[in-house]
């Protein structure tokens, strides 16, 4: 269940930072909603996570979806850069959480 609780909790970190988008953009409530909502359940997660899994191996696979998922919302959803150097970075964050859970 760590495993799963670890990737639900870093899914809603991108919906966390997509709100924080959002409030920068739009200054509503619903912004403001989507955020804390995000973040609250990415962190309550991610502390479940952690009974069962390593710190650092937790952190740092919940740290390289949000940045991979961010990353993707920002490319694809608002029109940020798609260079083929990002898309390899991108690629080289999603293979070390990767690894760290093939070793965990």
């Amino acid at each position: 269940m760590g495993w799963l609780f670890l990737f639900i909790a870093g899914l809603s970190e991108v919906v966390g930072v997509t709100g924080m988008n959002l409030i920068v953009k739009n200054k509503n409530a619903m912004a403001v909603i989507v955020f804390i909502t995000g973040f609250l359940t990415s962190f309550l997660l991610l502390s479940q996570a952690m009974l069962t899994l390593p710190m650092g191996t937790a952190y740092a696979v919940w740290t390289g979806i949000g940045t991979v998922g961010g990353a993707l919302v920002g490319m694809f959803f608002y029109g940020e850069s798609k260079d083929w150097r990002r898309i390899m970075f991108i690629a080289m964050v999603l293979t070390a959480a990767i690894g760290l859970k093939m070793i965990a």
